[in-house]
């Protein structure tokens, strides 16, 4: 772990720098300047990012005010649930998504894909290894973690209900219903019931991985 004040800053500084233009991105503007992408708001990838962004931003202010060098501590919870949250981002689309039939290869390759589905999560989990004091997790910080998650697809399925479960609005240049951003959520193809199912693999797999982490933040060395 570092506590080198200038190190932070340059990494907090630099996640912070690629934060915007993920989020530039994920409003359309390098695609059309006067057109914003109205429905950012149901990708999980981008509410994963922004709490991460949000997260890295606190950290970057803290760590401009102080004067000595000492370990980050801005909201260990929130840092935790955000790790946990981009992590799932990370895995979802590049083993899940990316490859998926009838999506466009060079999707994958524009910046805004880049940034919040592989980049940002990259450095916000190095964020957490380098710079995060050891043995500071608690032991409901898995469990807490999955009320992300699941807020989430309750947010989705209450959308749903709201636009009477119609699917002939769709996600602006696909071919994918607003309501169901995710196969995994789209009760029209997996029934109430894959759907149900689908959750409780990504909530178990949520608190799983909640608790490696939470193994090597405990048996990790303490190193200043």
């Amino acid at each position: 772990m570092i506590k080198n004040r200038t190190a932070q800053l340059i990494f907090e500084t630099v996640y912070c720098t690629l934060g915007l233009v993920g989020c530039v991105a994920s409003l359309g503007i390098f695609d059309d300047i006067t057109m914003i992408r109205w429905d950012f708001y149901v990708h999980f990838t981008n509410i994963s990012n922004f709490l991460c962004i949000g997260v890295m931003l606190a950290a970057l202010i803290q760590t401009a005010k102080k004067k000595e060098d000492s370990f980050v501590t801005v909201a260990p919870m929130l840092k935790f649930i955000g790790m946990l949250g981009i992590l799932l981002t990370f895995l979802v689309f590049n083993i899940m998504l990316a490859g998926a039939e009838g999506r466009d290869p060079q999707l994958n390759w524009r910046i805004g894909s880049l940034a919040f589905h592989v980049v940002l999560p990259i450095l916000y989990i190095a964020d957490w290894f380098l710079f995060y004091e050891r043995k500071k997790c608690k032991w409901y910080y898995p469990i807490a973690s999955i009320g992300f998650p699941l807020g989430y697809v309750v947010f989705i399925l209450i959308q749903a209900v709201i636009m009477k479960f119609d699917t002939s609005v769709l996600i602006p240049g696909t071919t994918t219903p607003l309501i169901y951003p995710y196969f995994f959520v789209n009760l029209e193809t997996q029934g109430v019931g894959g759907v149900l199912r689908w959750i409780f693999i990504l909530l178990v797999a949520f608190i799983a991985v909640g608790y490696i982490f939470f193994g090597i933040d405990k048996f990790g060395k303490k190193k200043d």
